[in-house]
């Protein structure tokens, strides 16, 4: 499946307003789950593994969804906000190899500040935060490095 498939079956959860949909073809499987007016696509590829050694995935409460945490990942303060990555690709944090990181740890970021770039079948595509007001505590995702969909890329406390 390729990305022009992708991008068709969101804007079909969109347009009938789905709550959910999932497809499997091969190996490939897609989940899009539509968040109101924000759908979000999550791709995995199918690896068959035995029973016993394949990972169980673990419901969120309604803390952990607010702390952006799972029971993976503790919440060492309750102003400490997770940024996950909103898709698979590659991670970079600075536009250029010459250029200066778009933030550092320290920084103060505000909403629709760039984060970082996350590049996906050879689009550049600029993630902004989203989280009102915050300080960049930890850069967890190394440069040039890939990411998949929902993995921490940002430790941030809120001010």
């Amino acid at each position: 499946m390729d990305i022009k498939q992708i991008q068709e079956l969101i804007k079909l959860v969109k347009k009938a307003d789905l709550c959910e949909l999932k497809l499997r073809e091969g190996n490939f499987a897609i989940s899009i789950k539509n968040k109101g007016s924000e759908t979000v696509a999550y791709t995995q590829p199918t690896i068959m593994a035995p029973p016993a050694t394949q990972a169980q995935p673990t419901a969120k409460t309604n803390t952990e969804e607010q702390a952006g945490t799972t029971s993976a990942t503790p919440v060492v303060n309750d102003n400490l906000l997770t940024f996950r990555s909103p898709m698979v690709g590659t991670f970079y944090r600075k536009p250029s190899a010459d250029k200066e990181p778009y933030v550092k740890v320290g920084d103060v970021i505000k909403n629709g500040d760039v984060l970082c770039i996350i590049e996906a079948m050879k689009l550049f595509n600029e993630i902004e935060f989203d989280g009102g007001e915050g300080r960049v505590v930890k850069i967890v995702a190394e440069d040039s490095s890939p990411v998949e969909y929902d993995q921490p890329l940002f430790l941030i406390e809120k001010v």
